[in-house]
């Protein structure tokens, strides 16, 4: 039989707050719980306990001072249908001057870390350094929304992508069981991502690392375990070492391109069957490397491409937008030439 298995957050959380301020009678304002004794929520902890060991009545308590945050449900709601991206303004957002100083700053602080992590992964240190600018400044920003809350929300509240919320949450809990963590201590993005890249607790269990040895992954206050977790992650999800990430496309006839956009951002063309359809790369391609055909909407203004090779498309399972990777590429560019 398993040993009963506490979350350090349970005990520390149990205690309810006062209704009433002493001595006066003035009913204190106090947020009711969302999510204690509902139906999905019990059936969740059910399995929790059956598959992992939970103690019940932890997990009850746990959920008794967990909050439904309405403004994660605003941020993570689809875009409106009329919105119109542009790739040139989101690459201004992270192609600053201000990103890139710091991003060399980061990139001297962190050499040693950063050798250490290419050499043992084979994942350039400015495609690192340049995800962890694109995701949290280098540290500086990332997220005030308390982890549990978030994921719980998105879990029960958000059923377009329940699924994965659920099993977010479920890796969550493990990771603070793991650690010793406080629950209720951990804050990230409205997503639940958390620390210097930014990690979902699933990532966290399946490739973060702790790159300085002391013992402890610690992606939220280290670098050196940040580091060591991005490529961590790159390299498990198919990095090719020492290969490019995209080329500048040219092409005879954009009403030609729909086949190749419609294919996805999967590389499975080389350039021959490319040149079916009449388009080519500006730079030289090996015969052999699969390519796809990206495009980044400008808007109104004309649509820019580029051929995305098989790391590029590692990039997207870091985050899966295009534009994202295009950010993270061209950052790695700018750093690489400011060193």
């Amino acid at each position: 039989m398993l040993a009963p298995i506490s979350l350090p957050a349970a005990s520390a959380q149990a205690k309810r707050p006062p209704t009433s301020a002493p001595g006066t009678g003035a009913t204190v304002a106090r947020a009711a719980p969302d999510y204690r004794g509902r139906p999905d929520v019990d059936a969740f902890i059910v399995d929790m306990v059956a598959r992992h060991g939970f103690v019940p009545a932890e997990l009850e308590a746990m959920f008794a001072h967990v909050r439904r945050d309405d403004s994660v449900l605003r941020l993570i709601a689809p875009a409106p249908t009329d919105f119109r991206k542009s790739w040139r303004a989101y690459r201004a957002r992270f192609l600053d001057p201000v990103r890139i100083r710091e991003g060399v700053r980061f990139w001297s602080e962190n050499e040693s870390w950063l050798a250490l992590a290419s050499a043992r992964y084979g994942v350039p240190p400015e495609i690192i350094v340049a995800i962890i600018g694109v995701e949290t400044m280098y540290g500086r920003i990332t997220g005030d929304v308390r982890v549990v809350d978030a994921l719980a929300t998105l879990a029960f509240d958000y059923p377009r992508r329940a699924d994965y919320f659920r099993s977010e949450l479920e890796q969550f809990l493990l990771y603070v069981r793991d650690e010793r963590l406080d629950a209720f201590s951990l804050r990230g993005s409205f997503a639940g991502a958390i620390g210097l890249p930014q990690f979902m607790p699933g990532s966290i269990r399946r490739y973060a690392i702790d790159l300085d040895g002391d013992g402890h992954i610690d992606l939220r206050a280290n670098p050196a375990d940040a580091i060591g977790s991005v490529a961590s992650f790159l390299a498990a999800h198919g990095w090719r070492s020492g290969e490019p990430v995209v080329f500048r496309a040219r092409f005879d006839s954009e009403s030609r391109l729909s086949p190749l956009v419609e294919a996805g951002i999967r590389p499975q063309f080389t350039l021959q069957d490319l040149a079916g359809y009449g388009v080519g790369s500006v730079e030289p391609v090996s015969l052999d490397l699969p390519l796809a055909l990206i495009d980044l909407p400008n808007g109104d203004d004309a649509t820019s491409y580029f051929l995305g090779a098989p790391n590029f498309y590692v990039i997207t399972r870091y985050n899966r937008s295009s534009f994202y990777a295009m950010a993270v590429h061209d950052l790695a560019r700018a750093l690489a030439e400011a060193r």
